[in-house]
């Protein structure tokens, strides 16, 4: 009788210690939870995020997916501040500072220009503010420190020099035959860059033609103009090389949006893409997918928003929920030509 009161006994030690180890948290596996795990609620968590520019396409699309992935993601609508930065460095980095003054959780940056971002990430390491930067990547230096020093900051977003490539290959694979419309053996081209502070910008610019020139083609830069990404400026700049009667096989944009604008102006010109002249974008904007399908733009590259705006999300989440992310959160691009234009922008459409 005393040996089963004593075994009785036992058993209910034990269960009072399971029970009270499962109010301590144990997961499925009976694997203990971390006191951070635990209490973490993602709802009550707050998310800051700065664009650089509200009226850039590309980012209004990616700031549209980014906030119904933060919300799948747990985080209440309430509780996700946008910011829009005007392109204005100075400006957004004020906006950090507000943001993290009023309770920010998390950092989700869309830098203004690549040398500001070093500002931003002390801010954010003094607060100890966890930080994402998005689209947009800051500079070596400044990525270094992050390894260096551990700190919770990582990018989000592709590697520029394969959209650069992919632009040249779009061009190369026509052939020389198809692209060198004079018959002079060089490809006279117009290169129309971004923001010139912007890292993606310039190196989008180098690749792009790094890769026709190492594959042993011969080029000639036509005019090289700024274009700040917008497509106005893009259009003002192809609408002056026409009026000048310059001869421009290729056009070279860094983004999708100035390629529009190029083939804006080629609208009033005799020039018809596809025979006189070769324009390739990059970002892969509806419009500009839809105008590959219709033959009116060569080529673009898929910057896939949606991806990222998702990645952007769950290392936010992991951050708040006091997990580490990898500095350096990669994405691909996608070459698009005609071949599969309509593919990709089925798949965007769904």
């Amino acid at each position: 009788m005393k040996r089963s009161l004593v075994s009785l006994l036992a058993v209910f030690v034990l269960s009072a210690t399971v029970l009270a180890g499962c109010d301590k948290g144990y997961d499925q596996n009976g694997v203990e939870r971390s006191a951070t795990e635990e209490s973490v609620n993602i709802a009550d968590k707050k998310v800051g995020v700065c664009i650089y520019q509200f009226s850039d396409t590309f980012m209004s699309l990616y700031r549209e997916e980014l906030g119904k992935a933060l919300e799948d993601s747990g985080f209440s609508k309430d509780n996700i501040t946008f910011f829009d930065s005007f392109n204005d460095p100075d400006l957004q980095i004020t906006q950090v500072r507000r943001l993290i003054d009023e309770g920010a959780d998390v950092l989700i940056v869309n830098p203004v220009s690549s040398a500001s971002a070093e500002a931003i990430t002390d801010i954010a390491v003094e607060a100890g503010v966890p930080l994402i930067y998005i689209n947009r990547e800051p500079t070596a230096t400044d990525e270094a420190r992050w390894e260096e020093n551990e700190w919770d900051v990582t990018y989000i977003g592709c590697d520029a020099r394969q959209s650069g490539m992919y632009q040249g290959e779009i061009i190369s694979d026509l052939g020389m035959d198809v692209v060198d419309t004079n018959g002079d053996g060089i490809i006279q081209y117009m290169m129309i860059e971004g923001d010139p502070e912007n890292v993606d910008t310039q190196i989008r610019t180098e690749y792009s033609v790094k890769m026709l020139s190492d594959a042993g083609i011969k080029l000639e830069c036509v005019s090289d103009e700024i274009g700040n990404f917008h497509r106005d400026t893009a259009n003002q700049i192809m609408s002056k090389a026409i009026a000048e009667g310059s001869h421009v096989e290729v056009v070279f944009c860094n983004n999708d949006a100035m390629a529009l604008g190029v083939i804006d102006a080629l609208k009033n010109s005799d020039k018809k893409v596809g025979k006189d002249i070769f324009v390739v974008g990059v970002d892969g904007l509806e419009e500009a997918l839809q105008s590959v399908i219709d033959g009116k733009l060569t080529g673009t590259v898929f910057n896939d928003f949606s991806q990222q705006a998702i990645s952007a999300a769950e290392a936010a989440e992991k951050f708040v929920s006091g997990e580490k992310n990898d500095h350096y959160i990669a994405c691909r691009y996608i070459k698009v030509t005609a071949e599969n234009a309509a593919k990709i922008l089925e798949e965007i459409k769904e």
